[in-house]
């Protein structure tokens, strides 16, 4: 990166944390496996007034899931695992349930890309606990995985058949670890992959640092922000990393280097090539997953990214590896970055891609003879539980025609989603492509295609975000 270059980016960094109230973040751009860039702002503990540094630790919430898969493939290179042989095969400590009995067992791809059919929420009456009932209260001893799930974990879904955000898949994923390696998973990642890395400052419990280097995580209320109590993840191999941005920034190093940095290599690079290729498509022009993994298409340029979420926590990481460069940004504590830091930090990795921002195009022509069929009620399958997929639906979705333009309704409290969003045709060759417009939520704009069954006439509708898939309800 040049040196105007490196300036354009800190002065973009500087602009995003002047939009964006935060408490602390530490935001990076890796490039040609160093970091080259790296912002530092506000406290990480506001009590003490003790500044954010390079040697703050973050928690890194889901990222965490990247660090699962990447021990799974290191097994599978190693013959100790089949990526497409029953998961059930490997896990001794607990029996994975299928609700139906005609229910195949599920992969370890598809617990890898959110397909095997496991949900959201196994225990829905503690989803008004905090972290869904996912994690302990201080001091607590966290309960094993096999108790937490009383010896069976239930799949609600024919494996391979739809796609639901799941902490759960990668607890159990990381309890296969544990069971094929005969080590705990917290002593695997960090002899076979923090280690490797000089990931030295990573772990998988705030009890291996001094308590001053912890980043204390807050939410904002209307008199300012309010720490939230540290409580551990049961669902470990999900979300229970910790991490400082010199170490994420080793390890994006590795991630756009085939598998390796200046201190060791964790993967073959054939191995970390696969984990980034399309594992699941819900139709071609959707990125979708790779195995641990979300895809993204900018300009043309192959970019895989994760983000992590926890009370008082946010994080988002974006690696080019064809361009070997990569955006890393960590917060404790901003007002509602789950929404917005996903789509400034896009954009932030668009910009040293030199591709534009997407934006919702006026030059593509309408097709009003296709929307009849379009129109309707579309459902995402799955349970009331499957919190994260409703939050983004709600009820459901309606598209229909409104003053002469194709919308799209989200059947949910929030009034704009309920008033309806318009359906900007997005391609000049595919009437079935459309972009809708979120800038207002933080969120950029959402590309969403529709596709049609030549033999049902079925019509569905998938989402690049997240590769979710809503169906239209027969009439």
């Amino acid at each position: 990166m040049t040196e105007v270059d490196r300036t354009d980016v800190q002065a973009r960094i500087a602009e995003l944390i002047g939009r964006r109230p935060m408490v602390g973040a530490a935001i990076g751009v890796v490039r040609d496996g160093r970091v080259d860039s790296l912002t530092l702002h506000g406290l990480s503990n506001v009590a003490t007034g003790r500044p954010v540094s390079e040697d703050t630790v973050f928690r890194v919430a889901s990222i965490t899931k990247t660090f699962t898969a990447i021990a799974i493939m290191q097994l599978c290179e190693r013959g100790a695992v089949d990526l497409d042989a029953p998961a059930q095969g490997y896990l001794r400590a607990y029996r994975l349930a299928p609700e139906r009995p005609d229910f195949r067992s599920p992969t370890l791809r598809q617990l890898l890309t959110h397909t095997a059919g496991v949900g959201e929420t196994v225990h829905p009456a503690k989803l008004v606990f905090p972290d869904f009932g996912e994690s302990v209260a201080p001091g607590a001893t966290i309960p094993s995985l096999a108790e937490y799930y009383r010896g069976a974990l239930a799949l609600q879904a024919e494996p391979g058949t739809r796609w639901t955000y799941s902490n759960h898949g990668f607890a159990t994923l990381g309890q296969i670890v544990e069971d094929v390696s005969g080590v705990t998973l917290a002593k695997y990642l960090h002899e076979h992959v923090f280690e490797p890395l000089g990931m030295h400052d990573t772990t998988m419990s705030s009890l291996s640092y001094p308590h001053a280097r912890l980043a204390t995580g807050y939410t904002y209320r209307r008199n300012g922000p309010r720490p939230v109590p540290l409580r551990e993840m049961v669902t470990a191999g999900a979300a229970s990393a910790y991490s400082t941005v010199r170490d994420m920034g080793r390890y994006l190093a590795a991630l756009m280097n085939g598998g390796a940095n200046e201190f060791g290599t964790v993967l073959a690079a054939d191995t970390l090539a696969t984990m980034f290729e399309p594992q699941y498509q819900p139709d071609p022009r959707i990125p979708g997953m790779g195995l641990g993994f979300f895809r993204a298409e900018m300009g043309g340029h192959r970019v895989i990214e994760h983000q992590g979420i926890l009370t008082g926590f946010d994080s988002q990481i974006w690696v080019a590896p064809d361009d070997k460069v990569g955006v890393m940004a960590f917060t404790n504590g901003a007002h509602r970055a789950m929404l917005w830091l996903p789509a400034e930090t896009s954009s932030l990795m668009r910009g040293l891609l030199g591709v534009a921002d997407e934006e919702i195009r006026t030059d593509v022509a309408q097709h009003p003879a296709l929307w009849g069929q379009l129109c309707g009620d579309y459902r995402v399958p799955g349970r009331l539980s499957d919190v994260r997929a409703k939050a983004m639906v709600g009820a459901g979705i309606r598209v229909q025609v409104h003053h002469g333009r194709l919308v799209l309704r989200v059947l949910t409290p929030v009034p704009g989603l309920y008033r309806g969003l318009a359906l900007h045709p997005d391609d000049p060759h595919d009437p079935l492509a459309f972009r809708i417009d979120l800038t207002e939520y933080g969120l950029g704009t959402l590309r969403v295609v529709f596709t049609r069954s030549p033999l049902s006439g079925a019509t569905a509708m998938h989402m690049d975000v997240m590769p979710i898939t809503a169906r239209r309800r027969s009439r």
